[in-house]
This record gives structure tokens, sequence and C-alpha cells, in this order.
């Protein structure tokens, strides 16, 4: 077990410290405690290493820079908070022994994490088996707040259909009727493509073909191939992470951006920060934003991020790691115990404080299916973007407006007697 001090953390000390062997990151308090304050400890499980690896570290920083504000407050229940970080290799089995890990081992409280949804699914299953709490941060798949929804799995990123309805109106109205289709064969790009086709065929339009292609996919030329003969109005990229940085830079080679729209449902820093000039295009789907003018505190949050890494702006992904942590604290605290289901009692309908909200309007976590209200910030990549201003909000939607309701996306949530 290494330690490491929160604020020094970054992609490369998180691997160093992690070594080779795979053992788990710990982050410890920035302050002193008496020695005699049992630690309440929060098992964080994301990638640092695979297709989302970027996603999981911002992820990881949120939420370090979380848990030192949680400590300087008095920690939870007069406790200091430790969190330990696992590597779930952006891939379900590896992330289920992580947790068991976590549990069995470390002895943690709460659980929270997952950029993958097939992870995501796997650790809310865990999460039931083992009666405890777990805050799927990036995980976007529907069913984990849909019909697999379970009283222990709360959702601080948004559901694919949030995902697909946040921008579907203004690609059909802007660019056509006829969409091509590129999918990450496995749950969440799955997802992605069903809620897609769901609205286009009611608004009258026409899928022309969907390729499927495996995660970690590198070479997509025969994909590409393939929409170019299908003549589409509008290419739709569902991959995320590494994935859509190779697919993106592809298709501007095959010089698709000049003969259709390209766009898709979820976009993120992390992934246009990789990407070259040319490759800079297309709308898209935010989740959050670090540039929100008159917005309160979002200003001084992006300062204190930059501060402690590198410059940096926070990602959407910064603050789902962020706000996960913040909300056991703030739940934990508020039931006065440890205990799971008391805990999740109080986290229900919960409306978080706009100093961890940072964006307009009522955040809260829906009683009804544990799926986290706030908003959509749809939108399109200008053509003179360059960092950090490689997005421009076209509309702030909040999830209200265009969520499911429970009843609809199947979730029937169940309690211990």
């Amino acid at each position: 077990m290494k330690s490491l001090n929160p604020g020094s953390l970054d992609r490369r000390g998180l691997l160093k410290a992690a070594g080779a062997t795979g053992a788990s990151s710990l982050i410890l308090p920035n302050i002193s405690w008496a020695a005699s304050e049992k630690p309440v400890k929060i098992g964080m499980i994301d990638p640092r290493t695979g297709t989302y690896a970027a996603a999981g570290f911002s992820e990881i920083h949120g939420a370090t820079m979380a848990i030192d504000e949680i400590n300087k407050k008095g920690g939870i229940l007069g406790r200091p908070v430790q969190m330990f970080v696992e590597d779930s290799e952006s891939l379900p089995g590896p992330g289920v022994t992580k947790a068991q890990k976590l549990v069995a081992e470390d002895k943690v409280n709460f659980l929270m994490g997952a950029v993958n949804s097939a992870t995501a699914e796997s650790l809310s299953q865990f999460a039931l088996q083992h009666n405890m709490l777990y805050i799927d941060t990036g995980g976007h798949v529907d069913d984990v707040t849909g019909s697999k929804c379970h009283w222990t799995t709360f959702r601080t990123c948004s559901t694919t259909w949030m995902l697909t309805a946040g921008d579907f109106e203004t690609l059909f109205k802007k660019f056509g009727k006829k969409w091509f289709f590129i999918t990450p064969d496995y749950a969440f790009g799955h997802a992605e493509h069903r809620d897609y086709v769901k609205q286009l065929q009611k608004a009258g339009g026409k899928s022309v073909g969907n390729a499927l292609a495996p995660l970690g996919t590198t070479d997509f030329s025969s994909y590409l191939i393939r929409a170019r003969a299908a003549k589409p109005d509008v290419l739709i990229c569902l991959q995320a992470g590494d994935d859509l940085v190779n697919l993106l830079k592809q298709a501007v080679q095959f010089g698709l951006d000049k003969q259709m729209a390209i766009a898709g449902a979820l976009q993120e820093m992390e992934v246009l920060e990789s990407l070259p000039k040319a490759a800079l295009l297309g709308w898209w789907t935010f989740e959050w934003y670090w540039n929100q003018p008159g917005v309160p505190h979002v200003a001084d949050f992006v300062t204190a991020y930059k501060r402690r890494f590198g410059d940096k702006v926070p990602t959407a992904r910064s603050w789902f790691g962020y706000v996960s942590a913040h909300s056991i604290a703030l739940a934990a605290n508020q039931a006065k115990t440890l205990d799971s289901l008391k805990v999740v009692k109080a986290l229900e309908g919960m409306e978080l404080p706009p100093e961890i909200a940072l964006q307009p309007g009522k955040v809260h976590y829906r009683a009804g299916d544990h799926q986290m209200m706030a908003n959509m910030f749809p939108g399109y990549v200008p053509k003179d973007a360059s960092y950090p201003n490689l997005f421009k909000v076209a509309d702030v939607v909040p999830s209200e407006k265009i969520a499911l309701s429970p009843a609809a996306a199947g979730c029937k949530m169940t309690y211990p007697s």
C-alpha cells in the first residue's frame, strides 16, 4: 500500500504509486487527526489504464479535492476520511475483483467510481450483494438507474437517454434525417444507439446503418468506408475516450467531415484536448463545463483545480468525482451514521449546496431511481477551438426536462425490510 499526498496527485504520480503490482493507492487526509480517530474509508474503482484512463484520472482528481475539503471541515462524523483508489482497467472483471479487495481487505465503508458502463453495472450488483452504498460516478447505461436499479446504487453522470435527448432535436433539425452510427460494441454503445434510434424513428428519420466496433478499436477504416458508402446526412460517433480520439482523427483523414456532419451524444474535455486541430469538430453534449459565467462558485472551483493539477481546467469527469465524494459525506453526516441504508435515505432527494452543485438550478439525486438530476450542456466545437476553450455551450438543458421518469425507465426500487 502506497500513501499519497492528495495535493500532489497526477496521472504519472498515481501510476508510480500503484506500482507494477497493481496495488491500490491510499489518499490520506492532508491535516492532523487524533490517533484514536478511526478513519472512514471510501473505495474508488476507476480506470487508470485502458481506453478510459484519462477519464478515470479526472474523476480521481475531483474526488481527491473533495476528500481534502471534507477533512478540512471535520470529516465524516468527526472522523478522518481516507480514499482507497483501485484500477478497474476499464473492464468489469477487474473492477469487481478490486471491489472485493476493497471490502474484504481494506474494510471500506462505501464504494464509488466507474467510467465503463459494464463495470458500473457489475459494481452495482456487487454493492447490492454487500448492502453497501455505491455511487456510479461515470457509467451511463440506462439500466443502472432503470430496470436494474438497486437501493444501494446512486448515479452522478447522466443516462444514455439523457445524453441523446440533450442534442437530438438540434442534430435532426440542423443536419438532416439520415443517420449512420459507429457504435462501441458493449452496453454503453448499445444503449446510446437504441436511444437515438427511438427518437430518430419517432421524428420520421432513418438509420442507414450501424457499425459495431469492439472496445479498444484503433483502426476504424472499415467502419468509415461503410459510413461513406451509406451517404448519410449525419455520422453519429458513439465512442468515448481513446476510441473516440482515434475515430475522429481517422474520419477527418478519410475526408468525411467534408461529406457529412459529424456528431454524437457524449463529448468530453479529455477527448478534445487529445485531438489535433483538424479533428476538433462536431456537435455533442457535455455533462458539465468549466466555463459558466455568472454561476456562483464555479470560477473558484476552476481556480483551485488548476492550482492543484498543473493548470488544467476541471472536466465533467472531475466534477463527477468531486460531487460523488461530497455527496457521501453530506448524507452520512446528515444521517449521523455509516449504516448504508440510513445514508441512502438521507441522500435520496437531497439538494446539493451550490458550492458542490456548481451549475444553475436544483441538483439532487432523484428519490425514485437515485439518478442525479442536474443539467446537460449541448453545443459544438468552434472553428477557433484551442485549450481550454474547446467547446461552445449552445444551451443548458435541465435533466428534469428530458429524463425518463423512474417508472418509464423501468426502475422498481425495493429496500431491505
